[in-house]
């Protein structure tokens, strides 16, 4: 018997369903890593010479372009004195320069990556015979009131991908549910009953937890808690994840040979645009992303990052050293860690675990929020968790690099208030000089006058440059895509791409003063303690309503107009100087409605993908166009499939029993409604959305609710 199938689970039976359910429990100790203490290194690991030059390098180069920039603008508002107004845009000036100068010079050293072709942090071939495995890898899909069927769709084209590759012996698929609305969670048991059908495997599980304690993370390090000790590594899936088998394979043996690495992640491609926003974020991400990624990787080195799916981790790296502590404090920044994957890279990386980022391997894929108003609504949610690592930054022992992640991530929302800040202040210096008499003899003695004013020219110089910072690395990007045939046909040949680079360009110009609102918005109502909740993604088009784009894009339009006046009752120059922003927020309406319309962009934003569809994704597309299945309420799906009724019986037998003494209100309000209907149907509208899933966890009381007469 190999190692493998030695520590395979033997499958538990669920009473007489006849279906696993779950593995038998392989218990892993998961212990919360205080932030206060630092781990013991088990695996002490150093920096190269080459990665300490490459990093000396990136911070050398980002600090001579913000020096170069401050002392420029200094020269700008130096003539005749600098105002107090003055002196916070020269600050705030400072802060955003050094930000998009540390992002300028990473995309030179990802473009230079990507024309020599050094040789990665971690190496994983690309090509060549796929190795064989020895490991056990499991593979997580957390999911959270998704739509089932396209969930298992997805799931179904990776199970299919894996059993290509011959390895499917050493992958265990779970499908693990937090989700709390009662039909759906009906229909992913039904959905997951299919699927099994489908496959002929019982290497695919399902979990249903309960409680949300925690959310992903929680999610997660349930499973681990149960089943953790059965695996060596386990691979972390979003709902709209899709890898190839191969990638897989090739990353589960990467992990086998590179002992000391905890975490792989992967570089996802986004797939399956249908709005036109969605096509311009899979446009951008495909020809950006990688010089981006190249440039990250290449200074990153054993010190990557963990982007939350697409990833591959040691279990037991993950057991011992990256489970989250609560934070103190009240909401939103105490509580649960939201942002979860920077804070476990980092305290992985604090046990002396590498942490590794490949770009080359490819075979990863992701979807994209179909319209701008569903990406600030997960945007939100990721500036609360990202905020809240300012609480993690003090903690001791992490790597300076794994701080520099954790500022990086605080920094992508503080910038938006920040680039606000210094509009208005820009705005405000303007109507000083225009409306408020100056003092040109201030009080005590004064030989000369004191003139305020401006270089003009200097300051048209600092413009043109920080916009060179800004689009340099879009330039960069395309430059490196048309030096390379291959790649210059994956995006329809070079006219093509010129085309679409400048159409991005434009249109990306016209929704970043939105996102900057959005952002700011959501920045101060977190400093004001309000939590943004665990809302539900919305995935496909959606059909955002007209109601609400005029409704979100409200605060953006009129935050337009007040610029435009205020900047036309200083001077035309002005309102000219200004009009990239102003247009993009008086037009946030008419580019919200054209941006979620599906269908535009097809032919001009197209990507690699598109033109020639990985197998995977041919799949999976295949998979999704067939009929699918018509779900009822959960309660009457029951109620009709009898045996969907018996397996979810079963699945709730094997819980973990209520403690003593622990009285579910929703479930007694749930028996005394049901034992006052007199029909099936009429017990249904008595009932609530909280009661209906208290009946569904408790076998007793749904059997009587399904006994009632129709």
């Amino acid at each position: 018997m190999d190692a493998v199938s030695a520590r395979t689970p033997r499958p538990l039976r669920i009473d007489d369903a006849g279906v696993d359910f779950l593995p038998a429990e392989a218990p892993r100790d998961m212990v919360p890593s205080p932030l206060s203490r630092a781990a013991a290194e088990r695996t002490p690991m150093r920096d190269g010479a080459g990665i300490a030059l490459r990093r000396g390098l990136v911070l050398a180069g980002t600090a001579a372009l913000t020096l170069a920039g401050c002392i420029k603008m200094y020269e700008v508002v130096e003539v005749g004195g600098v105002t107090v107004l003055e002196g916070m845009v020269l600050v705030l000036f400072g802060i955003l320069v050094a930000w998009i100068s540390f992002a300028f010079v990473t995309a030179l050293a990802g473009f230079v990556v990507m024309l020599l072709r050094p040789r990665e942090t971690i190496a994983i071939p690309t090509d060549g015979p796929l190795p064989a495995l020895s490991t056990r890898t499991a593979m997580l899909l957390p999911t959270y009131n998704e739509d089932p069927d396209a969930v298992m769709v997805r799931l179904r084209a990776m199970i299919d991908s894996i059993a290509a590759t011959g390895e499917a012996a050493h992958f265990d698929w779970f499908l693990l549910s937090d989700t709390t609305d009662p039909d759906i969670w009906i229909g992913e048991e039904a959905a997951y009953l299919a699927l099994r059908q489908a496959c002929g495997t019982a290497r695919i599980y399902y979990r249903h937890r309960a409680d949300n304690v925690a959310r992903k993370s929680g999610n997660i390090a349930e499973w681990v808690r149960r089943f953790g000790a059965a695996y060596d590594q386990m691979i972390i899936l979003d709902a709209d994840s899709l890898m190839s088998g191969e990638t897989i394979v090739r990353l589960a043996h990467a992990m086998e040979e590179t002992p000391q690495a905890a975490l792989i992640q992967t570089l996802p491609v986004i797939v399956n645009g249908s709005s036109l926003f969605a096509r311009l974020q899979q446009f951008a991400g495909r020809l950006y992303g990688p010089v981006i990624a190249s440039g990250n990787a290449w200074w990153y080195g054993a010190e990557s990052n963990y982007w939350g799916h697409n990833a591959i981790i040691r279990v037991e790296a993950f057991a011992r050293d990256a489970a989250l502590p609560e934070l103190r404090g009240r909401k939103p920044f105490g509580g649960h860690i939201l942002s979860h994957d920077f804070i476990e890279a980092a305290l992985m990386r604090r046990a002396g675990w590498g942490i590794y980022m490949t770009v080359d391997l490819g075979g990863s894929y992701e979807e994209v929020p179909p319209s701008l108003i569903d990406y600030a609504a997960r945007d939100r949610r990721w500036c609360q968790g990202n905020l809240q690592h300012l609480a993690v930054l003090p903690a001791r022992g992490l790597h300076w690099v794994s701080r520099l992640h954790l500022l990086i991530g605080i920094g992508a929302y503080v910038t938006a208030p920040l680039w606000l800040a210094f509009l208005v202040l820009g705005i405000l210096i303007s109507l000083q000089a225009n409306f408020v008499r100056p003092e040109y003899f201030p009080k005590g003695f004064a030989l000369f006058p004191s003139w305020p004013a401006q270089d003009p020219i200097l300051a048209a110089q600092v413009f043109a440059a920080t916009l060179g910072l800004l689009f340099v690395p879009k330039l960069l990007a395309c430059l490196a895509t048309l030096l390379t045939a291959q790649r210059r046909r994956g995006f329809g040949g070079g006219l093509r791409l010129c085309v679409a680079v400048l159409a991005e360009t434009v249109l990306a110009a016209l929704i970043a003063p939105s996102m900057m609102i959005f952002q700011s918005v959501a920045v101060i109502e977190i400093l004001l303690g309000r939590d943004a909740g665990w809302q539900v993604q919305r995935r496909s088009d959606g059909g955002v309503s007209r109601q609400e784009i005029v409704r979100k894009f409200a605060l953006p339009t009129v935050c337009g107009l007040a610029m435009a006046a205020s900047a036309t009752a200083v001077s035309l120059p002005l309102l000219a100087w200004m009009s990239p922003v102003i247009a993009g927020l008086v037009l946030a309406i008419p580019i919200g409605l054209l941006t979620a319309r599906r269908g535009l962009g097809r032919r001009l934003f197209t990507t690699p993908e598109e033109i020639a569809p990985p197998p995977v994704l041919v799949r999976a597309r295949a998979l999704a166009d067939l009929p699918q299945p018509v779900h009822t309420s959960a309660l009457a799906e029951l109620r009709q499939d009898h045996e969907l009724r018996r397996r979810h019986i079963a699945t709730l037998s094997a819980r973990r029993p209520r403690a003593p003494g622990d009285i579910d209100v929703d479930l007694a309000t749930a028996r005394a409604r049901i034992a006052d209907a007199d029909t099936f149907t009429q017990a249904l509208g008595f009932l609530s959305r909280r009661e209906t899933l208290a009946v569904l966890n408790d076998s007793t009381t749904l059997q009587e609710l399904v006994a009632l007469p129709d």
